[in-house]
């Protein structure tokens, strides 16, 4: 990150701490919820060709759990206040959506029949997060959502395209990682993606930022 970008962290920090940590905190609530009291009979997602070649792939854990880092970026960089909310109630809406369709369609990935006790740190994700609330998956729709924005900020962060590239490779793997730890379903991928594109599409404010 340019030392223009590590500026921009500074103004409003505890705002932006805070305010993000009680976001997360809000969705991992009712996330939990709704993975531990599904509404309805739960949908399996049917896999594909490519669920079979990725495979699992233990060490990918670790890009999976870097979401929250990824995620936290667009607001960190942000220096008004305004900007903050403006962003965090776009990300909200793109929540909202996910827990709603968890909410009305319960889905849930295919059986593994992995002994998750043979990889210490996937037996911890998979008891935090186990296999319902598939599709779509909220972990590729918030980092796309995410991409777009920090695509749009390169600018004014002083990252240009150097930075745009990194940040869609950092997205790619994290969406990548959803299907090498087992947590997601190809078909899952495809409608987070296009969740959190379209909203950040749609939720698009004229002028973007202020500097």
């Amino acid at each position: 990150m340019s030392p223009r970008g590590v500026a921009r962290i500074w103004p409003h920090f505890w705002f932006k701490a805070l305010g993000t940590s009680a976001f997360m905190t809000l969705f991992f609530t009712s996330y939990i919820h709704l993975l531990k009291n599904p509404q309805g009979p739960v949908t399996e997602m049917p896999t594909c060709f490519i669920d079979e070649w990725v495979g699992l792939q233990p060490w990918s854990v670790l890009i999976y759990v870097s979401l929250w880092v990824y995620v936290s970026l667009p607001p960190a960089l942000m220096v008004a206040r305004a900007d903050i909310i403006g962003y965090g109630w776009r990300m909200g809406l793109v929540s909202l959506i996910g827990l709603g369709v968890f909410f009305a369609w319960p889905t849930a990935v295919p059986p593994t029949h992995i002994d998750w006790s043979l990889y210490p740190g996937m037996g911890v994700l998979k008891g935090v997060d186990a296999a319902g609330n598939a599709c779509p998956s909220l972990h590729v729709a918030t980092a796309v959502f995410s991409a777009f924005w920090l695509h749009w900020m390169a600018p004014w962060c002083g990252g240009g395209r150097r930075w745009q590239i990194g940040s869609a490779m950092w997205c790619t793997a994290i969406a990548y990682s959803t299907l090498a730890t087992r947590q997601h379903v190809f078909i899952d991928v495809c409608a987070g993606a296009a969740l959190g594109a379209t909203m950040a599409w749609l939720t698009r404010p004229r002028p973007l930022l202020r500097n």
